[in-house]
């Protein structure tokens, strides 16, 4: 880390002494901050005065034993590399071209293929109770985790606490995971300090976030037992839920390619505005939008553009690619899973 502080030896020659000191000040500030960081990384959540205020809430309003707590957050410890990686996720710096070569790629679609037919029982039944065709299942599986190859080897503790306590832009959110995924441990009977996820706290095949495995995991083959980590059939039957519950219809197109008439300020703007749909597809017309006429004009869409290499293509999303947002709220998220789930359908029907 200091290499990239110093400066090189022609360049520190050349500063004036006030130069110098602010070159100073900044390699101090550097330094204590590295300090600070190594001292966070070897100190136990358990000895923060804000941790402590924390544990006292949770014995208050959930009634957990003080003593049980303080064992837990006495093996929970700050990991920097969680923080480096919540700062840069793949959604915001990376192109639509970039992201889709990294998840719409050969292996998944082949692994895809085979998972569904691994688990042809338990899709075929998860589309027949929760009305979710296989081919989305099988790619928020594989996008998620490559069907389970890649589930996350982060102490879902430690990396819910770091969020919590020291990533102050969601620390909030955060904070009630990790409250979530105390609830989740008390209620499954497991140690939470078993369990491994991904650098957010996510789990499992389908990587759910606590909230959302205690508010959409289903124990779909009958034993007793919501496993999304080692039972696919569970995984796959807690996915399809997942979708069901925040509205999955079905019945019309997903995404549908668009043009533009003419390249106008207006819809430049509100092209990637927001994920929900809003505007029908009679309002995209009149606002130049080239739809195919086939396309009933009172559907809601979301207007998309998605950069490639050469030029931007447009889409019109509707609500059930709103409802993949869902699941990560993100476009170019959705769109990889939608893209993938085509790829893999044709791919087992050919």
């Amino acid at each position: 880390m200091m290499e990239h502080v110093l400066s090189p030896p022609w360049l520190a020659r050349r500063l004036s002494y006030g130069q110098k000191l602010v070159h100073l000040g900044l390699l101090l500030l550097a330094l204590n901050a590295t300090i600070a960081a190594c001292v966070a990384a070897e100190t136990p959540y358990s000895q923060r005065a804000e941790v402590q205020a924390y544990l006292d809430e949770l014995v208050q309003e959930h009634g957990f034993s003080r003593i049980a707590l303080e064992e837990v957050f006495a093996q929970a410890y700050r990991q920097e590399r969680i923080i480096e990686l919540m700062s840069r996720p793949a959604e915001r710096r990376l192109l639509w071209h970039e992201y889709r070569k990294i998840l719409v790629d050969e292996p998944r679609i082949s692994q895809g293929v085979i998972f569904w037919r691994d688990n042809l029982a338990a899709l075929e039944r998860a589309e027949a109770q929760y009305g979710v065709p296989p081919e989305i299942i099988v790619a928020i599986i594989g996008v998620e985790t490559r069907y389970g190859r890649i589930m996350g080897n982060f102490g879902v503790v430690d990396a819910l606490s770091t969020l919590a306590f020291d990533y102050p832009p969601r620390a909030e959110f955060f904070r009630g995971q990790l409250t979530e995924h105390l609830l989740l441990s008390r209620e499954e009977g497991k140690n939470p300090l078993s369990l491994k996820g991904s650098y957010a706290g996510a789990m499992g095949f389908g990587q759910f976030i606590p909230s959302s495995y205690r508010s959409f995991a289903v124990d779909f083959d009958g034993d007793g037992i919501r496993d999304i980590w080692n039972n696919k059939v569970d995984a796959i039957g807690s996915v399809a839920n997942y979708f069901a519950r925040h509205g999955w219809d079905g019945s019309a197109d997903t995404v549908v390619q668009v043009a533009l008439a003419e390249q106008t300020t207006e819809l430049q703007e509100l092209a990637n505005s927001g994920l929900k749909p809003i505007r029908t597809v009679a309002d995209w017309r009149a606002l130049g939008v080239l739809v195919d006429p086939s396309e009933p004009g009172d559907r809601n869409a979301t207007l998309m553009r998605m950069q490639q290499p050469g030029e931007a293509e447009y889409w019109l999303g509707f609500d059930d690619f709103y409802v993949i947002t869902r699941y990560n709220h993100s476009r170019l998220y959705a769109m990889a899973v939608y893209q993938l789930s085509q790829a893999i359908l044709e791919r087992r029907e050919a």
